[in-house]
This record gives structure tokens, sequence and C-alpha cells, in this order.
């Protein structure tokens, strides 16, 4: 952070440039006229963002002289960076497979070629996923359900679980380790749950409930499969007839008195060895951008 006619600051993992990007210039914010060596550091020091195609001034970090946008001074001559976005005022000296997506509207890393844009996720993703991944309307156009961040212009590697619903990768991980298997945002399993619903069936087997309970039905809601069923109640779970999934809720139409005052079932317990984290999950289980 620093005024106009200051030094921009300088990163201490590299020569030139900041700790972000290696570039031999420094933007003017137009939002506050001060000088930083990229949009992450002014966000990072100020409390507000900064519109990156808004930049029109930039300052050569090498003779200090100011100038509208382009890849070299007008002064002396030097390359501001290796790789250059005119669109999004964006340097960088290091090679990282720098491609601008016209859908994205922004600059992605890792190569075009090993990339597609989908038109109605209405982001890039990974030819991995060409062929296997749900497509949801504006997909990344959203923040993450577990830090609330921005996930389109996320510099964070993101999860593509089976419901569709976008996550940090890193978010993702730490839920499961915690205990949480299903998506924030539509409630469905993130991964294959047949371990711990093979435990479910045997704990509900090895635990009858008592005669006032044992010939109660209830009306319940898929959250994997989305679909209805009608069960026996047991204070475990209630298993869904049409995919064998637990994880259920409870709709109780038409239900009798007898079943309105049931208690709620127990949630299922994720556990260390029920083989849900994200190292065991088979890949069709789980898509990675």
């Amino acid at each position: 952070m620093s005024d106009v006619d200051a030094e921009p600051p300088k990163g201490k993992e590299s020569e030139y440039g900041c700790s972000h990007y290696k570039r031999r210039c420094a933007f003017i914010s137009p939002c506050c006229k001060k000088v930083y060596v990229c949009r992450i550091c002014h966000n990072e020091n100020e409390r507000h963002e900064i519109d990156r195609h808004a930049i029109q001034e930039i300052k050569c970090t090498e003779c200090g002289t100011i100038q509208g946008v382009s890849n070299e001074c007008t002064k002396c001559g030097v390359s501001f960076g290796k790789y250059f976005c005119l669109m999004c005022r964006l340097y960088d000296d290091e090679d990282k497979g720098q491609f601008h997506c016209s859908g994205c509207g922004i600059c992605r890393i890792g190569g075009r070629e090993n990339f597609f844009h989908c038109e109605q996720c209405n982001c890039c993703l990974g030819l991995s996923l060409k062929a296997g991944h749900k497509c949801l309307e504006n997909a990344s156009r959203s923040n993450c359900p577990v830090c609330l961040e921005d996930l389109h212009t996320s510099r964070l590697p993101i999860e593509v679980p089976r419901c569709g619903h976008y996550i940090h990768q890193k978010c993702f991980r730490d839920m499961v380790k915690y205990g949480g298997f299903t998506c924030p945002i539509c409630g469905e399993s993130y991964t294959n749950m047949k371990t711990l619903w093979q435990r479910l069936d045997e704990e509900i087997a090895d635990t009858p409930m008592p005669d006032e309970y044992r010939n109660i039905n209830v009306d319940i809601l898929c959250k994997d499969c989305h679909k209805e069923s009608t069960v026996p109640f047991h204070v475990i779970g209630l298993k869904c007839q049409q995919c064998g999934s637990y994880n259920t809720c409870r709709t109780d139409k038409g239900a009798t008195s007898a079943a309105q005052s049931l208690p709620p079932p127990s949630p299922p317990e994720v556990h260390a060895g029920d083989n849900v984290n994200t190292e065991e999950t088979e890949e069709d289980d789980l898509l990675r951008v």
C-alpha cells in the first residue's frame, strides 16, 4: 500500500514483482489511487476489491514511469512480463500455462489444451470432466458454501461433487475430516457411502424397536436419489427403499398421530474407518477440476 509517487511494495519470495506474480510493473488502483504490484496485494491490504478491468495506469518498477496499459515500458523499453493479457491487466514472468477464457472473462492457468469451457456451468473444467460432470446453470458463479468466498475467481482448487455444487477442495477435505459427508446446499452424499450404510444395517438388525414402535411406518424423502418411500420407523435411521441410503428425511404425508409424535432418527455418524475420506474416494465418485 503506497501513494502513487512512492515505490510499490516488493515481495520477499522473488527479486521483483510480489509473492503472487513476477512482473516488472505495478498498477495505479482506480479506486483508491494507490500503487500495488497486483490485485491480490491490493485486496489483501484494502477493505474493498479492485476491478481489474478498470485499471488504466501502470508504473514501471525499473524506471518509475507512469503510463497507459501495455506490455513494454514507453521510456526504458523493459518487458513487464512474458505473459500479458490486456483484458485482465495480467502480467507474469513465470510460465504457468496461462490462457484467457472469453467465456469465463478471466485468465486461467494450466494450459488451454487441458480444459474446456462448459457453457451451462459457465466455467472452465478439466477435460476429464467433459463427459462426466453434472451441469448446473452458472455453477461457478457463486460462493463456496463453507468459506463463502467467490468460486469463479478463486485461485484455490475446486471440487466438483456428484451433485454439481462446487466447493473449494480444501473446504471439502476439512468437512469430510470432521464428519461432514453431505453437500451443504442440497444435502446429497458427497461420495459412495456403501460401507456406512452396511454398518447401519447391522446396527438396526441388532437393535429391535420396542413393541409400541414396531409396527409404525413413516414417509421419507431420500436426499441421494430424491425419491419417496414408506418405511418402518427406527430411531437409528430410516433407509430409502429405492437406493438403500440412510441420507433421508421424514415427510410424513398423511402420517398418523402416532407417527407424528415419533422422535427424529439420529443422523448417521461418520467415523475415520468408514471409507468416506477424499484419499479413499474412487474417481467415479468424486470429480475434480
